[in-house]
């Protein structure tokens, strides 16, 4: 479909087609060209997507993608009755993995210097709303599943964990909750540009490129507290060492905030890997997917302490001065 929608839409020959993820793409005199489907995206966010990508380009990021104007001059084209955009890349090579926390820093640093007010991706103060509302609908979920006969182990298991995550995800708001009442904001905490969900593999690839569609407005410790618990669920045994650099590499590019620090921990601390394995199940159409996330789920709860001692120590791991910046420890950890 790209080689049809570059001839007649944008006027581009494609010489070589490839893969970006779940994206096509193709190359075509040194530049890569990576088509994505955005459905019924509003005016205003494929604007918002735009400006900002244009933004972090012009501060010196050339690995950012921006949006391919078609021959009429649209930022988006419409083909079997859907609709598309065309990203550009005029930088392509492999990521170099070599200090990603710099990178990431580098990356928030110029997101935070946007020069208008982001609305339509913006996730910034909603945290606390989202995560209760996600765990407001498990909790309806559990209740009407609990005078009934388990249909499955996923069920059984269900049931007996979902109280202990459940106080784990109160623990979790009521941190974020304190944080914004006790700690105040500094330069850091602006809003940045983030991803959904960041993690070692984001920029990975045979590409390295940087996908606007990808991005959210929010404050940085989204993106750390997100890598940093894809990399502890990597190899539980194993990540101590190379957190501790990851965020001594951030912070040679701009310095945490005690507002920083607790809402990473914050973010660490709300289950979100055990809430979407249960919605994943309860949603599957597929019994082997609901297989492998009975075994996820059975994999969590057996290594449920080992988590309660990564976060224990996580401060104590990344060296944070917790006296000094008087941040509150979670007792029962």
């Amino acid at each position: 479909m790209i080689q049809n929608i570059l001839s007649s839409k944008y006027g581009i020959d494609v010489e070589e087609e490839t893969r970006i993820g779940h994206y096509e793409a193709c190359i075509s005199q040194g530049r890569l060209y990576t088509l994505v489907p955005v459905g019924s995206i509003e005016e205003e966010e494929l604007e918002e997507r735009d400006q900002i990508a244009a933004h972090i380009y012009q501060t010196g990021d050339r690995h950012v993608s921006m949006l391919l104007e078609t021959k009429e001059g649209t930022k988006q084209t419409e083909m079997n009755e859907q609709l598309f955009c065309v990203l550009i890349n005029d930088r392509i090579r492999p990521f170099q993995s070599r200090q990603l926390g710099r990178k990431l820093g580098k990356f928030h640093f110029r997101g935070r210097t946007v020069q208008f007010g982001v609305q339509k991706i913006s996730r910034m103060g909603q945290w606390k709303s989202m995560w209760e509302q996600r765990m407001d609908q498990m909790e309806g979920f559990w209740n009407s599943m609990l005078y009934k006969q388990p249909e499955s182990d996923f069920d059984q298991l269900f049931l007996e964990s979902f109280p202990y995550y459940m106080g784990i995800a109160e623990n979790a708001i009521q941190y974020l909750v304190d944080t914004e009442l006790d700690d105040d904001p500094s330069a850091v905490d602006s809003g940045t540009i983030c991803y959904n969900r960041f993690t070692k593999d984001t920029w990975a690839g045979e590409y390295y490129i940087k996908n606007p569609f990808d991005w959210v407005f929010d404050h940085c410790g989204r993106d750390l507290a997100e890598w940093t618990r894809d990399r502890y669920f990597r190899n539980i045994k194993t990540f101590h060492r190379e957190v501790k650099t990851f965020y001594e590499e951030y912070q040679s590019v701009m310095p945490l905030s005690s507002f920083a620090w607790r809402l990473i921990y914050a973010r660490l601390l709300f289950p979100i890997h055990y809430v979407e394995c249960v919605e994943n199940y309860y949603s599957a159409t597929h019994e082997a997917d609901q297989l492998f996330l009975e075994e996820k789920l059975k994999k969590m709860l057996n290594q449920s302490r080992d988590l309660e001692i990564f976060l224990k120590e996580f401060y104590q791991n990344t060296e944070v001065p917790v006296k000094t910046m008087k941040i509150p420890i979670v007792s029962w950890l």
